[in-house]
């Protein structure tokens, strides 16, 4: 028993051993092959000491398997680097064809941008085609900073209306709000919006103010249910309590809901 299982450890050692070398043999050809498929170091390159293949010496960029002069054009500079054309604009400069760097030319009333690739107009005139036209703001506005649209807005109290800015006109006990959509004003704790007004709340007996723009602006208080424009007082049935939101009651744990009273769950 004990031969056997030494000559099967011994026979599956040399079965590894076989794997082994021959998993190496194909990785040192597909190797060979990548490196032959990249074909001989071409002129103005020189072999990667790392990694296989070759790379262009500086001044030269690889293009379709060759490694081509880098002809800076005026007012560029070289990057050094061996893809894209090899060079950049210089500031103030714009590439056009990827061959030739032209001047940007800044309009009056503009200045040119960080990337000193295009310009911008100054605050108060806004971009139309190549040039910086005025933004004219009406009575009551001031200049915005979008870069698009009309470049004013309406001081507070004022809304737009075509190229004009109008005085809101805000109801008797109500405020003006900064609400870009909807009403441009809300009434004030007590009142309610009807109409275009702003008319006093009527909190019925049993009952408290709350916030918000829908509803009767009231709520009864706990131990009360509200019936139309009133608050009943809430008789529990038997077996039965107020349930946390204090305007509705529930049977106890243990039983259920039928017709109106609390009966034993089954």
């Amino acid at each position: 028993m004990h031969s056997f299982e030494t000559g099967a450890l011994f026979v599956a050692r040399s079965t590894w051993r076989v794997l082994l070398v021959a998993f190496l043999v194909l990785l040192f050809m597909s190797v060979a092959v990548a490196q032959d498929r990249t074909g001989p170091t071409p002129e103005n390159a020189h072999d990667r000491s790392f990694g296989g293949g070759w790379a262009c010496d500086d001044g030269y960029r690889r293009e379709d398997g060759a490694c081509i002069a880098i002809v800076v054009p005026e007012d560029a500079f070289a990057t050094e680097r061996s893809y894209g054309n090899g060079w950049e604009c210089r500031h103030g400069f714009k590439d056009i064809d990827g061959l030739t760097c032209r001047k940007v030319v800044v309009p009056p009333n503009a200045y040119l941008k960080s990337t000193g690739e295009d310009w911008a107009c100054d605050r108060g005139y806004r971009r139309v085609r190549d040039r910086c036209e005025v933004i004219e703001s009406p009575t009551n506005s001031f200049l915005s900073d979008d870069a698009y649209g009309s470049g004013w807005e309406c001081d507070r109290g004022f809304s737009k209306d075509s190229r004009r800015c109008v005085m809101i006109n805000v109801p008797d006990n109500a405020y003006l709000t900064n609400k870009r959509y909807g009403p441009p004003w809300a009434c004030d704790r007590g009142f309610v919006e009807k109409g275009g007004r702003c008319e006093p709340i009527v909190v019925p007996d049993n009952a408290f103010l709350v916030g918000g723009e829908f509803g009767p602006g009231w709520q009864c208080e706990r131990g009360y249910e509200q019936d139309g424009n009133t608050c009943i007082l809430i008789v529990p049935p038997p077996n039965a309590h107020i349930d946390r939101s204090g305007n509705r009651w529930a049977c106890n744990r243990g039983f259920r809901m039928l017709g109106g009273q609390c009966v034993l769950a089954r």
